[in-house]
């Protein structure tokens, strides 16, 4: 399924087709374990040729990024609302992103430079301001679009260097429990995971990139995993890796409504597919998104209660603060 079109999606409002197949072609690259990556060559020249354009685009106003774990709920979320009059979507731009900052790669789809999961706002360069006004400005001039969405679930982690580059952006954060949360990561990975010129490219990165480096800069920094972080190296079952970046990601949202909850706004998955009637109407408010009517016909056609998946063992050292996060987060665990 190209671009999240399906049927349903393309009969409930057609004039949103071309917005995301540009989306999908032109602005958000093709992450590895994903086919037509010869693509991406082609896609970061078009993006680096904007970023440094002198041409003026749409102003960019209040961005939405959805954060959180990915397998959370993150695209249903996205594509829902990418179905309001006023929004263009854009599923996960990393291509954007690796083109505002080099290093902000760290799965290895795009470069082999050392990536880093975190970002603050003195990693903002007045250049990278310029580029992302400019690139995300010629998407909504392309699409013809007022506001943007951009479901992104790792920005959890750069929240301060979005705002450095978007002072009024907005962040929704997806809550979805653990139990499910992690097995879809684990099946997600052992479904799609490819062998490829000798390399391992599956949800962890290119050859484990993305699980190393959220063991030595997100485990190592976090005072309660830090002083196991010798025996997570060596973990290399997908539902014990997953665990620990569901806990990891959800403390960070714990701490980010701690601290700056007036720009970001939770939502629990379960309630969002149980109750969209519910949710949504003050989910747009927060985004200053007027109500539309079929964006939340759209919402009420897709959005299913999921049944929960049954428990796994989490691992020993794990169980513990897996179990807490749970707790904080309102679930029995």
């Amino acid at each position: 399924m190209i671009a999240q079109l399906n049927i349903k999606y393309i009969r409930t409002r057609p004039k949103k087709v071309i917005p995301r197949l540009i989306s999908y072609f032109f602005f958000e690259g093709r992450p590895a374990t994903t086919k037509g990556r010869w693509i991406n060559p082609l896609v970061l020249s078009f993006l680096r040729r904007i970023a440094t354009s002198k041409r003026k685009f749409r102003p960019v106003k209040k961005p939405i990024f959805i954060i959180g774990t990915g397998r959370s709920g993150t695209t249903a979320l996205g594509t829902v609302l990418s179905m309001h009059r006023d929004v263009g979507y854009l599923n996960e731009p990393k291509a954007l992103w690796h083109t505002i900052h080099p290093r902000e790669d760290i799965i290895g789809s795009y470069s082999d430079i050392e990536g880093v999961y975190r970002l603050s706002s003195k990693d903002a360069t007045d250049e990278m301001c310029q580029s992302a006004k400019q690139l995300f400005g010629a998407y909504l001039s392309t699409t013809r679009a007022h506001r943007i969405v951009d479901k992104y679930p790792e920005l959890i982690f750069r929240i301060g260097f979005v705002q450095t580059l978007f002072p009024d952006a907005k962040f929704i954060f997806l809550i979805r429990n653990g139990w499910d949360t992690c097995q879809s990561i684990a099946a997600w990975s052992k479904r799609l995971g490819i062998q490829l010129k000798g390399e391992t490219h599956d949800w962890w990165g290119i050859d484990n990139r993305k699980w190393r480096l959220l063991v030595e800069q997100l485990v190592a920094t976090d005072d309660d995993l830090k002083e196991i972080i010798t025996e997570k190296r060596d973990f290399d079952q997908h539902l014990d890796r997953a665990a620990i970046e569901w806990v990891v990601t959800m403390r960070e949202g714990l701490r980010l409504l701690d601290i700056t909850s007036d720009c970001i706004y939770p939502v629990r998955f379960e309630e969002l597919t149980s109750k969209p009637d519910e949710i949504l109407p003050p989910l747009c408010d927060f985004c200053d998104l007027q109500l539309d009517r079929t964006f939340l016909d759209y919402a009420r056609q897709t959005l299913h209660t999921i049944p929960p998946r049954n428990q796994f063992s989490v691992h020993h050292n794990i169980a513990p603060i897996f179990n807490d996060t749970m707790a904080r987060l309102g679930y029995n665990s």
